[in-house]
């Protein structure tokens, strides 16, 4: 009998899994998970709304930093509806055309933050390397051209291997190894030869997720030279201040993106669970962690979210003088 499924690609489905070992324990689990992606879109949308309603932070670092926060709360609801969909109800099943769909739009978030923050290096080598033509090199125009290069990049660079995997056969057995659906973990149930999807999206890895860094890494080098011929300390800290909210997001998103990478590559032998860990890790903590690092370092953000989450006090005539 073969192992490949070619009956009706549209009624084919996979199977999802939660957290191997601890099914029973799902619904305690939602707790945490839920108030994972609260804070998610909640800090994401203040930041935007903060940005949005503040016209004197409508300047290229906060434009940025909202292309950050809508590829948060694309990644964030991305995954959103198959996690909870596992952990309130015990949903597992997908279908073909939905798990791919999901796929997609995972990839290319999580692809599109590491973008963004390239994009952000860019606008931090600028504004302490060249502060005088800041704004004359930073305009909304390139910005929007920046923005839009972002998306075409990650968007359609996606697109082809999930095409093309889209048309393979796959095996009977069809459990995913994780609450959503991934390229790397589909792409094990093709009954099929995979050589070129595996090389194209080597070559994506390649060209986002090891570039993006590198790029990001060189531009802190240039910045660290500027940093040190400036002669104030003082204004050498600020300069480094500066830098230090976006230092910490690509930390967020690389050291899981890295430990992910080793862990699919080298823990053959780990325990499933480890690989689960890694990869929630990797897809939900940048998008609740990243609005609190830039409220907490970012004063005129912080300044902002506090102006929203705190009530304006309403004074009465009658009581002024109280």
């Amino acid at each position: 009998m073969s192992c490949c499924d070619r009956s009706n690609s549209s009624q084919l489905t996979f199977m999802l899994t939660g957290i191997p070992g601890l099914e029973a324990a799902h619904v305690w689990l939602s707790i945490p998970f839920t108030c994972i992606y609260v804070v998610a879109l909640a800090g994401n949308c203040t930041i935007l709304f903060v940005i949005w309603t503040e016209p004197s932070l409508h300047e290229p670092m906060y434009q940025f930093l909202s292309m950050l926060a809508i590829t948060d709360l694309g990644l964030s609801l991305s995954t959103m509806p198959t996690v909870m969909g596992i952990f309130w109800a015990n949903h597992r099943e997908i279908g073909l055309d939905a798990c791919f769909t999901q796929g997609y739009f995972v990839h290319s978030f999580s692809f599109m933050e590491s973008s963004v923050l390239l994009a952000m290096a860019f606008d931090r080598y600028v504004a302490i390397c060249y502060p005088l033509r800041y704004s004359s090199i930073l305009t909304s125009a390139r910005i929007a051209k920046i923005g839009l290069a972002v998306m075409c990049r990650c968007l359609l660079g996606v697109l082809p291997s999930l095409f093309l995997l889209r048309r393979l056969p796959f095996c009977r057995s069809r459990v995913l190894s994780h609450s959503y659906c991934l390229h790397q973990d589909v792409i094990k149930h093709v009954c099929a030869d995979i050589t070129f999807n595996s090389r194209y999206g080597l070559a994506i890895v390649v060209l986002i997720v090891v570039l993006d860094p590198l790029l990001i890494f060189v531009s802190y080098i240039l910045i660290a030279k500027a940093v040190v011929s400036i002669a104030s300390p003082s204004e050498r800290l600020k300069a480094l201040n500066n830098c230090l909210s976006h230092i910490l997001a690509v930390l967020v998103l690389y050291i899981p993106m890295v430990g992910l990478s080793v862990v699919h590559r080298f823990g053959k032998h780990v325990s499933p669970l480890v690989h689960i860990l890694m990869a929630n890790i990797y897809l939900l903590v940048p998008p609740v962690l990243n609005p609190i690092i830039y409220s907490i370092k970012t004063k005129q953000i912080r300044r902002g979210v506090l102006r929203v989450l705190t009530p304006r006090r309403i004074f009465s005539p009658w009581h002024h003088g109280s």
